[in-house]
């Protein structure tokens, strides 16, 4: 165990009231690539319009049928599981520290590991609706087929046939007021903010951390350095999954894993 590490496992068991807020890397053990690694991020991939365009609101209105083959092909991850830092996040609510999880990613694999208490920032590839009459949709029947799913619900006409859109926040796009002003909470009052994967540059979430308290500790954990590690108390660049796996499992077990 590294001297940072252990440093983030001193923190969180003095901790009381632990919020969580992580970015594409928390997933990318699970086989999701995040979004703006220098190096293997999606972003980087070469292609004709740009994923910024495509994921965009105005593209997914004007191209349906595009949007969702593209969709399909690059943002969904059904066979991904939680990895280690998931894990690690829901053992500590099961503990009573870790107060709420704050999340930018969208592939649902906290829930998957056992948090309850997790705010998506930017939705999730789980829940779809209808833009026409509202009905909800799970993932699993929209993964197969091409173009824009529509939606199958009976009326006194037939089918519904309105297109089917994922609820997570397309460029162009505002995020849900409730779930910022939640999360805005839950900083404001946690003792320690533990943010990890993220570059923070996406705003308005970024700026989500400015709104803990001067007597919170911040732990940053993250492979880039980020304008924000000099107000952090701990900057951490080595794999967050590991770190979190070793600063959050039992003392006996630390004991274990250091005789071995």
């Amino acid at each position: 165990m590294t001297k940072e590490t252990e440093t983030l496992r001193q923190w969180i068991s003095e901790a009381r009231n632990i919020v969580f807020f992580g970015g594409a890397g928390v997933s990318t053990a699970s086989g999701i690539p995040d979004f703006r690694s220098a190096h293997q991020g999606i972003y980087n991939t070469p292609g004709g319009r740009s994923y910024e365009e495509m994921l965009s609101h105005e593209y997914f209105v004007a191209h349906p049928d595009e949007f969702w083959d593209f969709y399909r092909r690059v943002m969904l991850y059904p066979e991904a599981k939680p990895n280690a830092a998931h894990l690690a996040l829901a053992e500590l609510e099961r503990r009573g520290k870790c107060k709420a999880v704050i999340t930018q990613n969208i592939d649902g694999l906290h829930q998957a590991a056992g948090s309850q208490k997790v705010l998506e920032l930017h939705g999730s590839v789980h829940r779809n609706r209808c833009m026409k009459c509202g009905h909800f949709y799970p993932l699993e029947p929209l993964l197969l087929g091409e173009g824009a799913p529509r939606c199958q619900c009976e009326t006194a006409h037939g089918p519904c046939g309105g297109i089917v859109k994922p609820e997570v926040v397309l460029y162009g796009e505002p995020l849900n007021d409730a779930v910022m002003e939640e999360a805005l909470e839950a900083i404001a009052r946690c003792d320690l903010l533990i943010v990890a994967g993220t570059s923070l540059v996406v705003y308005p979430a970024a700026g989500l951390i400015r709104y803990r308290s001067p007597r919170c500790r911040l732990a940053l954990l993250n492979r880039d350095a980020t304008d924000y590690d000099r107000s952090a108390g701990l900057v951490v660049r080595e794999d967050l999954t590991q770190v979190l796996r070793e600063a959050v499992q039992a003392p006996n077990d630390a004991a274990a894993d250091s005789g071995r």
